[in-house]
């Protein structure tokens, strides 16, 4: 990430401000997806994405530093025509009209993640990252280019998480905080999205991180707890996570409920190759979903990835292509 400080007479208006500084970084990233469909109707696209991150800090006399992070993101996919909504009386023309993106939001900025931290807490606002997202064995790997699905992330993004492209619960009344103290970690996070209350406690031990999580919420299909394990086997990185995503309600696909299973390990071959690997399943998967990617670094930021899964709906997913970071 690169670094662009600006000097303290831009960024500081009031007195007693320490230092403040603001941070540019990113990635682009393109290449090929392919998708085989149930219909027969297969798909080989053009996949991108460009994200620039920004991350703006302030720190006061007393230590505590204050900042924000939003990005800017674009996928190939996104929409971001504009479209006119008749405002809350459902009358068009009249003052209370206005314009608003007609599909999934694109180019723009998302909602902002604010914070104030000091020592090993922290309190963040808005767009926040959630307990269940920021746990332990949720994401120990980044299958391929585009992540394949994430099919290996057991809570199933059944809580609330950082949206890099809208505004997450920054327009529910995010709140959460966070602590760590050696190796214990301690995330609370609550949102107005399905009243939920969620948090994780982590603790490492012997070179193993124990994680367990519990979320309160009104859907049914939200997460209800999750527990995880991570750490080194031999010569790779192994996490194996579960996670109670609401009763079992016989569903496969879009709607289902119940549990979810991920194992996961990650090899280095050679200096510069990666290796993911990855089975996992659940009540509502049609097939136990498994898959395999890899990353060879380029150096200088850039890298090659590219993997190929066989889903929990029963069809094959692959990609391929180049990720630079910035």
């Amino acid at each position: 990430m690169k670094k662009v400080l600006f000097a303290t007479t831009a960024l500081v208006a009031t007195a007693g401000v320490a230092a403040a500084d603001v941070t540019f970084g990113g990635y682009g990233r393109f290449g090929v997806l392919y998708q085989e469909n149930a219909s027969g109707n297969d798909e080989t696209n053009v996949t991108s994405r460009f994200r620039l991150q920004i991350d703006a800090t302030a720190e006061s006399d007393m230590g505590v530093t204050f900042g924000a992070r939003a990005r800017i993101q674009q996928n190939n996919s996104d929409d971001s025509s504009l479209s006119n909504n008749d405002g809350p009386d459902g009358v068009a023309g009249t003052a209370d009209d206005f314009a608003q993106l007609s599909g999934p939001a694109g180019t723009g900025i998302n909602g902002v993640r604010f914070f104030a931290r000091t020592g090993g807490f922290e309190v963040g606002v808005g767009n926040i990252y959630g307990a269940l997202e920021s746990m332990p064995g949720m994401y120990e790997i980044d299958l391929g280019l585009t992540g394949l699905s994430y099919e290996y992330t057991a809570y199933n993004f059944r809580g609330d998480a950082y949206s890099s492209g809208g505004n997450g619960a920054a327009g529910s009344n995010g709140v959460e905080a966070l602590y760590s103290m050696g190796d214990l970690k301690v995330h609370i996070s609550a949102s107005d999205t399905n009243d939920r209350v969620a948090g994780y406690v982590a603790y490492t031990f012997n070179g193993f991180t124990f994680a367990a999580a519990a979320q309160d919420s009104n859907a049914a299909g939200d997460t209800d707890y999750a527990l995880s394990v991570v750490g080194n086997v031999g010569p790779a990185k192994v996490s194996l996570a579960y996670a109670d995503n609401g009763d079992d309600n016989g569903i496969t696909g879009t709607g289902g409920n119940g549990d979810h299973y991920a194992l996961t390990a990650s090899f280095d071959i050679g200096a510069a190759t990666n290796l993911d690997v990855y089975v996992a399943d659940a009540d509502y998967f049609a097939e136990t979903s498994y898959g395999i990617g890899a990353h060879h670094d380029l150096a200088g930021g850039v890298s090659l990835r590219g993997g190929i899964i066989s889903r929990g709906n029963d069809t094959i997913r692959a990609d391929m292509g180049v990720r630079f970071t910035f």
